[in-house]
């Protein structure tokens, strides 16, 4: 997997709320819990976690609501104001991490998922590929996740 250059740049669908990315994501993977079902009206959303100090906000602020996750944690959902488009979430209980929606990125054909959360909850018709790391539920750590992410870079 090859990396652009950074920074790159995304943003919401009306084009109020923008940002850039300083550094490169941690990982790019999967989440079929119920809660991304329904924000993504799909079978699942992407998750880019990046270092908080990687992300610097263009344009209009998101708009910031506190959910209750499938996993019990609190994460602060980051939506344009305007348009509804989730850019990002905060995980409360990593607060050095956003967790940013790769579909949001102006050229997300590198963000290549390396893995899956919450697969006990995907649709009955998704197939998940057992050569990547997944997860029935919330990992409890995130790192074989980062490490995958980190191995299929080197490789690329």
């Amino acid at each position: 997997m090859k990396l652009p250059q950074f920074p790159v740049e995304g943003g919401c669908i009306c084009g109020a709320v923008r940002y850039r990315l300083k550094g490169p994501p941690l990982a790019v993977y999967n989440c079929h819990c119920k809660d991304c079902q329904r924000q993504s009206g799909a079978a699942h959303s992407m998750s880019m976690p990046i270092a908080r100090e990687h992300v610097e906000p263009l344009g209009d602020a998101p708009v910031g609501f506190d959910k209750p996750a499938d996993s019990g944690r609190v994460v602060r959902m980051m939506h344009c104001g305007q348009c509804g488009t989730v850019v990002w979430n905060e995980p409360q209980a990593t607060p050095a991490i956003l967790v940013v929606k790769p579909g949001t990125l102006d050229d997300s054909s590198w963000a290549t998922p390396v893995g899956n959360i919450w697969t006990a909850s995907r649709a009955a018709w998704v197939a998940i590929d057992p050569a990547l790391v997944n997860f029935e539920g919330q990992p409890v750590d995130r790192q074989p996740l980062f490490d995958a992410w980190q191995q299929a870079v080197s490789e690329g």
